[in-house]
């Protein structure tokens, strides 16, 4: 491997889209608690369904016994009812956008004041409803943020669902009240010392509790007819009536409310606000200017955090049928490419058995130089290997000397980067087809030979070789194993059978000299000089094809610093080659095939699908705190099994053992984590035009020749 010489960089610090992201996920996590917070922890269960429990004797005899408006004073405890013949209307749940604007028309008809105890959720959302009850003359009052069980809530939450429900109301309707009805409550005899308990802390916060004295219990939906017999006094006395003009279908509370009005007026009786039936002060009061902006504030974050969470959602469809997508797309090509294979056998044409130029750009590879000579020299194909040492400071050069191999040449050059020691190479080779291989690549025997075979087909310019990883052992060698099998290995089989091979690598690939001529040889424009090379070639007219019987090792990085390393290269040269070749989408004939297939695979799969893959991460978080964990475990067993499949099916295709797969539901929560956080910032590299130096890889010596290499093939 060769090192290119260092380029200026704008002063743009690298670090600074990390903080960015991190500041990215912090309101993303910040939005998302929020939206789990108030649509997927409040009680499911409609008022009066919560029977109450738990002992009463800590309720004071006075309350259990008064009426259904309750001040819970510390030492001091009173309440009150209506007064005679006087109904205070009251409505829990809403805003709703169906059912509370038709109970507003039918309290206009009938010229009737109610109260409505809102959940601030519902308020956020419908700020507009919350308006118009104010605005027609109607009482409103607070039932929670999230419709909370305030007797079950510690005392953390208690104060933050009173204290968001009055910052909502603040800021949809510009007023605040003192009026609570908590969620599942229902008539002072049925208070329990939880109830009580909850009672006591809200009047410290400044409520007073308004309970029901009388349950239409139309949240049974019994019926209109059972409503409204529910919603009749049994005597002159004066009630609090409870009903619901939220919660689910109440076509029957709307229907019940036409015909009580009236008939309760024909008994007499009349209808008034809460404070009003029991001769309180009113209890809103309007707000401060920086009240109301603070609530409008969390009015917005709640929108914006829903419309966060919607973005999401379509972004994790998006991801999963790509997903999905590139399962079916990459299976399908395979077979069709190895039946394909099997028909043709092992035959491209007549055989290729002309001598090969082997190339080897080498900076500081003693480590593993001598194992990738040898294996070159055990070849069962003539051929010469040309060592072009790109002023290595670790004895490279000398190494390859000492070890006399006929056939072996050495050119020492001056530090100029891989592509110039390439071109170095090529100007000194000596034959018409040039194989190009990394310093640290072992090559099976036959390798060289299988890989020239496809040149039998004039229209082929250059055949991509199969890399396999040597140094397997270990959890990151398992997983780069896993992934040249799965991702390399099955990807250029579907590109084989496009015709729009992107990527030769650099480990084991095989060329025409003629074609690389044709091109101007090798470019250092890009970090990815092997796949600008290929797609350049592709552009030029020429047919690059896979060879899976061309078998090389090739050593993988064995530390995650190492690894990032390599792929951040790998990751930011491809998106410089995709950028540089953006115009083979436009081209025809074998451009254009590396253009509308090659190039938008790669886009789909290699960078969007990458980009997207941390919002599977986060929703499956936010799935497994607040939506159903079984179903979220499920959808991820889906997809494990999709990639176990497809990682069966290819490592039989390359002749693998399936032992390394047990691994894979591992990789999910480290590697492809690094993998898709090398995307995010090779993406951001090249947005902010920032220029990435080379990051020479570390060579460990890992990989042996092949035993009995010592001659000359």
């Amino acid at each position: 491997m060769s090192r290119p010489v260092a380029r200026r960089a704008k002063p743009v610090p690298l670090r600074t889209h990390w903080l960015v992201l991190t500041l990215l996920l912090i309101c993303l996590s910040s939005m998302l608690l929020l939206n789990g917070y108030t649509h997927h922890m409040f009680g499911a269960e409609p008022d009066g369904a919560v029977a109450p429990i738990g002992s009463a004797a800590g309720v004071p005899r006075s309350i259990v016994k008064g009426g259904p408006v309750i001040d819970a004073r510390p030492g001091q405890p009173r309440s009150v009812g209506p007064r005679a013949r006087t109904i205070a209307l009251t409505f829990d749940d809403g805003p709703d956008p169906v059912w509370t604007p038709k109970i507003l028309a039918i309290l206009r008809a009938q010229q009737v004041h109610a109260t409505f105890f809102v959940v601030g959720t519902a308020v956020a959302e419908h700020p507009e409803l919350a308006r118009q009850i104010v605005a027609e003359g109607h009482q409103i009052a607070v039932h929670t943020f999230t419709h909370a069980n305030l007797s079950a809530a510690p005392g953390w939450r208690r104060s933050l669902e009173l204290r968001q429900s009055q910052l909502i109301l603040a800021g949809a309707t510009g007023v605040s009240t003192t009026l609570l009805r908590p969620p599942y409550s229902s008539e002072p005899s049925s208070l329990t010392d939880h109830d009580w308990a909850a009672l006591q802390s809200a009047r410290a916060a400044g409520y007073l509790t308004v309970l029901s004295s009388q349950d239409s219990e139309d949240w049974r939906r019994p019926g209109t007819d059972r409503v409204i017999a529910n919603s009749m006094p049994r005597s002159q006395a004066g009630q609090v009536l409870l009903m619901h003009d939220a919660g689910g279908d109440r076509s029957e509370t709307v229907e019940a409310l036409a015909r009580i009005i009236p008939r309760l007026k024909a008994r007499g009786f009349r209808f008034a606000t809460v404070s009003d039936a029991v001769g309180l002060p009113d209890p809103t009061r309007r707000t401060s200017g920086l009240e109301r902006g603070r609530g409008l504030a969390v009015i917005w974050a709640m929108h914006i955090s829903d419309a966060a969470l919607k973005f999401l959602t379509w972004l994790l469809y998006a991801a999963g049928a790509l997903s999905v997508l590139r399962a079916i797309t990459t299976v399908v090509a395979a077979r069709r490419h190895a039946r394909k294979a099997r028909l043709r056998g092992s035959s491209w044409g007549p055989p290729v058995t002309e001598p090969v130029s082997v190339i080897v750009p080498a900076y500081n590879e003693s480590a593993g130089i001598e194992a990738a000579i040898r294996s070159l020299v055990a070849s069962d194909h003539p051929l010469e290997v040309i060592v072009v040492d790109d002023g290595s400071t670790d004895g490279t050069a000398d190494l390859v000397e000492a070890l006399r191999i006929p056939g072996v040449r050495v050119i020492r050059q001056a530090n100029a980067g891989k592509p110039v020691a390439l071109n170095t190479g090529l100007r000194a080779a000596r034959f018409e087809l040039i194989v190009m291989v990394d310093g640290d690549t072992v090559f099976e025997p036959d390798a060289v030979r299988m890989l020239v075979q496809p040149f039998a087909d004039p229209a082929v310019g250059a055949v991509s070789g199969n890399a396999k990883v040597g140094n397997r052992g270990g959890l990151l060698g398992r997983w780069q194993h896993i992934e040249y099998v799965i991702g390399f290995n099955l990807d250029r089989r579907l590109f084989d059978l496009a015709e729009c091979m992107p990527t030769v690598p650099g480990a084991v690939g095989a060329f025409r000299r003629t074609a690389l001529e044709r091109i101007g040889g090798l470019s250092d424009v890009t970090l990815a000089e092997d796949t600008d090379l290929t797609m350049a070639m592709c552009r030029d007219g020429w047919l690059v094809v896979y060879e899976e019987r061309a078998v090389a090792w090739t050593e993988a990085p064995a530390s995650l610093g190492a690894l990032w390393r390599q792929r951040y290269r790998w990751c930011y040269g491809t998106m410089q080659a995709m950028w540089k070749h953006r115009g083979a989408w436009v081209q025809r004939y074998q451009a254009g095939k590396l253009g509308r297939r090659g190039l938008t695979y790669l886009l789909l799969f290699q960078v969007l699908l990458p980009l997207l893959a941390p919002v599977v991460d986060v929703f499956s978080i936010y799935g497994l705190v607040f939506l159903d964990p079984v179903r979220v475990l499920v959808v991820w067993v889906a997809f494990l099994i999709i990639q176990l499949g497809m990682g069966l099916y290819a490592f039989r295709l390359d002749g693998e053992r399936a032992g390394p797969l047990w691994t894979l539901p591992l990789q999910q929560f480290v590697y492809r984590q690094l993998m898709y956080l090398v995307v995010i910032q090779s993406a951001f590299t090249a947005l902010t035009g920032t220029r990435l130096r080379w990051q020479r890889m570390e060579r460990y010596g890992s990989l042996q020749a092949p035993a009995g290499t010592d001659g000359v093939a």
